[in-house]
């Protein structure tokens, strides 16, 4: 890939921080337009395209959410990055906070061409994938 390390990372940095003050078009900058998008939805629902990742990002059943990168692990086009994500119940105003890790792969652009979500319990499920060819 010809992105250097640290420019991937604050590419990443930076959309999180677009998602979390809700600029979904900001945090989609650097998605490839035929994106995988595997979510943590039973089953691990697959959405395909930049705009259905796009509009899985909007607030349904929270009326906030933000994630925070805790730790970015980038080895050749691949990043493994373990969040934290809070977010509040809309109308029930319930506030939850959870752990996920996920596993995004690059083009030659540096752009994400998938993205898989793993709940925190998964962690040797995503590590297994963030290493996979």
């Amino acid at each position: 890939m010809s992105i250097p390390e640290d420019e991937l990372i604050e590419r990443l940095r930076r959309g999180y921080e677009a998602f979390n003050r809700g600029d979904h078009e900001a945090a989609t900058k650097w998605v490839h337009p035929e994106v995988v998008f595997v979510s943590l939805s039973p089953g691990r629902m697959e959405l395909r395209g930049a705009e259905a990742f796009r509009a899985w990002m909007e607030p349904d059943a929270f009326e906030s959410q933000a994630s925070e990168p805790r730790e970015i692990e980038i080895e050749g086009n691949r990043a493994l990055i373990h969040q934290q994500t809070r977010a509040r119940g809309a109308g029930s105003g319930i506030e939850i906070e959870i752990g996920s890790w996920a596993v995004l792969t690059f083009d030659e652009d540096g752009r994400v061409t998938r993205l898989e979500n793993y709940l925190e319990h998964e962690q040797d499920e995503a590590r297994r994938s963030f290493r996979a060819p």
